[in-house]
């Protein structure tokens, strides 16, 4: 039977499309899954590290962040999330969070229960597929964000930060890439950064300085790609947003 836009998995579904070809039948598996819907509200933890993962979370809506905390007590923020990812497949698969993930934003998420995706994975190949994909291209973008902390300035390391999130939002049907909103304050995007927010705060400004950027609260025009890709040193090979082959 057909699905709509609104089914709690179409947005997941879709996802999965663009790591490999589903068949009709794949496509009815996903969608039939069981699961629950909440509404999540900002700075709600979906897992913490530590938690046995009894279910896997796919953002309906919202965004949501991976991060851990030092002993020191400061967070490092290891990707953001948005419509349609499965934020723990991760841990579902793995049995317990070596992990937070939490809520950037207010949003729903459908919580599909962990027994349910080893099934679908083992009776479906392609899905299998397409969820092992899935979980590598995260690895590629974690890989990403550690060459972007360690080895790239505050400049470089904030422009390649917003063409990426720029592209993702188009995929997802959020935005555009030159027009959209970030929704995260100057200490989270320290925390992804590895910078003070202080520091976020004047590299924003030099990069508007420059003519790169405009940002109103957290709006963001992009108003010169190529030279923001550029001094980000941005390749979006990485995010593998052309499928497979």
């Amino acid at each position: 039977m057909p699905h709509t836009a609104s089914h709690g998995l179409q947005a997941f579904c879709n996802k999965l499309e663009l790591n490999a070809a589903l068949a009709p039948a794949d496509r009815e598996a996903v969608l039939a899954l069981p699961y629950r819907i909440k509404k999540l509200r900002r700075h709600e933890f979906i897992v913490r590290e530590g938690d046995i993962a009894r279910e896997c979370c796919v953002l309906k809506s919202g965004f949501a962040i991976r991060h851990k905390v030092a002993g020191n007590g400061l967070r490092q923020i290891f990707s953001v999330h948005m419509r349609g990812d499965a934020v723990d497949l991760h841990n579902s698969l793995l049995g317990k969070a070596d992990h937070n993930i939490e809520m950037l934003s207010i949003g729903e998420a459908a919580f599909i229960p962990a027994d349910a995706i080893r099934e679908l994975t083992y009776g479906y190949p392609n899905v299998g597929q397409a969820m092992w994909r899935d979980t590598l291209v995260d690895s590629a973008i974690f890989r990403e964000w550690t060459l972007n902390i360690g080895r790239r300035d505050a400049r470089s390391r904030m422009s390649h930060m917003l063409c990426e999130f720029a592209l993702r939002l188009q995929v997802a049907g959020l935005g555009n890439h030159h027009d959209y909103e970030l929704p995260m304050t100057q200490e989270e995007l320290g925390d992804a950064l590895a910078l003070t927010p202080i520091h976020v705060s004047r590299t924003l400004k030099t990069l508007e300085g420059d003519g790169l950027v405009h940002r109103t609260n957290r709006a963001v025009v992009i108003r010169d790609w190529d030279g923001l890709a550029k001094l980000g040193d941005f390749d979006p090979g990485y995010l593998h947003l052309t499928g497979p082959g």
